[in-house]
């Protein structure tokens, strides 16, 4: 079996970019350290002035004087205390841009990644799921980086610079100060073993949690019309009990971490004063370097009750990264061709050549087989059939939102996965029946991916969906604020607002979706006049339920069960007396 890479190892090798960043924060941290650890140390210096006189340590430098002494120590002590000041300034500087730079750059690596995605990916997934990796997981990780990080190399450079000076200036008695020390590891790696699932489940419960959040919230108008308020907050407060409970399992180990540790600790500093002490008045060890050991030993032993806060947020972030890392891994698989096809040299001509498609999670079922049709540049092709027969999939498969699983779909006689991924999107407009607006103007949705578009143009291509005439009675006219996802509008303004977007992109090819299966008749009327205006010189490839959008069609393909049924015009299919003219026939209102 492979070994798995840890957590921080991806983590690192994504962030290369910031490894000069994170090596002058660790030597700044051990700098700060330095300083740190160094004022204690003076104590003992100033004990031994007080109790050892012209004898003291600072006499053996030449220092003999008792008032110079004391005052070489206050110097010194100032410039350490001065030293570590700036440091930890430094330190704490470092440390939290940087924990803001790495989240900043793997938050949009991470939603640039996503959107590379194709589109089965977020069909099978939890957009709160997706939220939570995004935001609260970049979130745990940036309080490691700011807190937990710093805290463990400082706790490293405390066990050796202490534990050193120990052994070296008194290794008859330092064993006993640095005995805890293999104990509190040991625990620690034992805690961590236990913490890392439970820290995995207590991610995953956050992001069903959150998930769970975004589709009620996202649905508030059906549960508020189906007055199922009650119902959905039971559901979300089984959610959150999840949740709570996943947490407890964790807090109840990592809450008895510290006392644990604090047990080992007292035993190491009770060690030191009896035998530390019993070995001072028997006159083997200096007075001054006893006090230094027993308020360092506090000083190296004391710390390391910190280590279960610092654990649980390493475990927490260990969760945390994994989640954001698999996500980053995760392969696209609809993959960009190389062959490039700019707008200008696309006239529109479509072919589909026995063409087959079945979605992965259920390979039995072909969704589209064998279809072959040609749609010629300039003309207006129309796909019907009834709920299911696989109209909407043909579109996906043109844009590229899934890819064939049999045979091909050529754009100027390109196949459509050797052509450049952006260069294929940006030949075709789609209107769909599901519009999204985005919050933000009306002058900023109808713009949208044709950023640079001045007010005029925007106006113009609103003119041609016959939107112009309800935008400029609305209170901001184009500034208005439509809401999420165009809330504040009706369903026939956001369908025209999404037309003149389409409009004004003024792409070679346009995809008309239902475009009118949601409108009154009069705002259908409206649409389908600006659509005839939009056709011209363009391939258009109309899907509808309404027949009478399609009749001036230049070919009209009906579907059934993902094949194709039947093909002609309108007059043409009418005649056939087949599967058309008995949709005809119903929706005219014929026996």
């Amino acid at each position: 079996m492979e070994k798995q890479t840890h957590p921080f190892s991806r983590l690192w090798q994504h962030a290369q970019d910031h490894q000069k960043s994170v090596n002058w924060a660790v030597v700044n941290t051990i700098l700060f350290k330095i300083f740190d650890l160094t004022p204690p140390l003076l104590i003992g210096a100033a004990v031994d002035v007080v109790v050892q006189r012209e004898n003291s340590m600072l006499a053996n430098f030449g220092i003999v004087d008792l008032w110079t002494q004391l005052w070489v120590l206050g110097a010194i002590t100032a410039f350490f205390w001065m030293g570590e000041s700036v440091f930890d300034y430094i330190n704490e500087w470092q440390w939290r841009n940087l924990a803001q730079s790495i989240q900043h750059d793997l938050r949009q690596d991470a939603y640039d990644h996503v959107q590379g995605i194709e589109l089965a990916y977020f069909e099978d997934q939890s957009i709160g799921g997706l939220m939570a990796i995004l935001n609260d997981d970049i979130n745990q990780l940036e309080r490691f980086l700011n807190q937990g990080a710093n805290r463990i190399i400082g706790l490293i450079m405390t066990l050796l610079v202490i534990g050193g000076s120990f052994l070296y200036i008194a290794p008859s008695v330092a064993w006993m100060a640095i005995l805890p020390i293999p104990f509190v590891a040991w625990g620690s790696i034992r805690f961590t073993s236990i913490l890392e699932p439970l820290y995995k489940a207590v991610r995953e419960k956050a992001g069903l949690l959150n998930g769970q959040l975004a589709n009620n919230l996202g649905g508030i108008a059906t549960i508020k019309s189906f007055t199922a308020e009650k119902y959905e907050s039971g559901r979300i407060r089984g959610f959150s009990d999840d949740y709570r409970l996943t947490n407890r399992s964790a807090i109840n180990y990592s809450a008895l971490f510290v006392p644990l540790i604090r047990m080992f600790i007292m035993g190491g500093f009770v060690a030191m004063i009896i035998y530390g002490g019993r070995l001072a008045l028997e006159g083997g060890l200096n007075v001054g370097l006893y006090s230094v050991m027993v308020f360092m030993t506090q000083r190296l032993l004391w710390p390391l009750t910190s280590l279960g806060e610092t654990l649980d947020t390493y475990q927490r972030a260990i969760a945390s990264t994994n989640r954001v890392m698999d996500l980053l891994e995760k392969d696209p698989q609809i993959k960009t061709g190389s062959v490039p096809l700019p707008v200008s040299h696309v006239a529109g001509d479509v072919v589909f050549e026995d063409v087959s498609f079945n979605y992965q999670s259920n390979t039995a079922v072909k969704v589209v087989q064998d279809f072959s049709i040609n749609i010629p540049a300039g003309s207006m092709a129309a796909f019907v059939g009834p709920t299911g027969a696989g109209k909407s999939t043909l579109i996906k498969l043109i844009l590229r939102f899934y890819d064939v699983t049999g045979g091909r779909i050529t754009l100027e006689g390109h196949d459509l996965r050797d052509l450049n991924l952006t260069d294929l999107r940006s030949a075709v407009g789609l209107v769909s029946q599901d519009v999204f607006l985005f919050h933000g103007t009306v002058r900023e949705n109808i713009a949208y991916g044709s950023f640079d578009a001045t007010l005029e143009e925007v106006a113009e291509a609103a003119k041609v969906a016959e939107a112009h005439e309800f935008i400029t009675q609305l209170a901001d006219g184009y500034d208005t604020i439509v809401g999420e996802r165009g809330i504040k509008l009706s369903g026939g303004q956001r369908q025209r607002i999404s037309i003149a977007r389409a409009v004004l992109k003024n792409p070679p090819i346009l995809i008309l979706d239902e475009a009118t299966s949601a409108v009154d008749n009069e705002t259908e009327a409206a649409i389908q006049r600006s659509l005839e205006r939009i056709a011209v010189d363009r391939t258009t490839i109309v899907i509808a339920h309404r027949l009478s959008t399609v009749r001036n069609a230049d070919q009209i393909f009906v579907l059934e069960q993902g094949s194709l049924k039947e093909e002609g015009t309108h007059d043409e299919l009418v005649a056939l007396g087949g599967a058309y003219a008995a949709l005809w026939k119903v929706q005219t209102g014929e026996r």
